[in-house]
């Protein structure tokens, strides 16, 4: 099935945030406070994504405040952090929202990812994501993670999910 089919099919999208939001260097202060800096053409995308119908979901292997933040600021209520066995979290959150995984997309970068990725409808990834990730992915940006990946894997789907001509 290509890409566009799988997207049609989509009622959930799940992202990674290190390497997908983020360009996936940690940033500490002196004080050892970790800072991330995220693109504001990803948060608009989240912002059309869920205006479209899709619901929008993270699970991060790290915990961080910034990104507790950043996500209540873009109306995500599904933000799982700091557990990298996200296979789980991933079928807990299917649970809750009563969705399969065929309706979902997970975007992921790296190792961690895999477990989830191979089990969704959809799985896609930044131009950066190692070659493991890209490999398995149906879908995979043209951009590097927090340089504006997340916006155009959103603006794709919004678009095959857009009723056509």
């Amino acid at each position: 099935m290509d890409p566009a089919s799988r997207a049609r099919a989509l009622r959930l999208a799940v992202f990674d945030v290190d390497g997908v939001f983020t360009d996936g260097r940690l940033i500490y202060s002196s004080a050892g406070e970790e800072t991330k800096v995220f693109h504001v053409r990803d948060g608009l995308g989240i912002k059309r994504l869920q205006a479209s119908g899709v619901e929008v979901a993270i699970i991060s292997g790290r915990a961080s405040d910034a990104v507790s933040l950043r996500m209540e600021e873009l109306g995500v209520r599904h933000v799982f952090q700091g557990d990298h066995d996200k296979l789980p979290l991933f079928e807990r959150l299917l649970g809750e929202l009563g969705c399969s995984a065929r309706q979902t997309a997970f975007m992921g970068d790296d190792l961690p990812d895999l477990s989830v990725m191979r089990e969704v409808g959809l799985a896609a990834c930044p131009a950066d994501a190692v070659a493991a990730v890209a490999e398995l992915c149906h879908w995979q940006a043209r951009s590097c993670g927090g340089r504006g990946a997340v916006r155009e894997f959103c603006e794709f789907v919004i678009q095959a999910r857009s009723p056509g001509p």
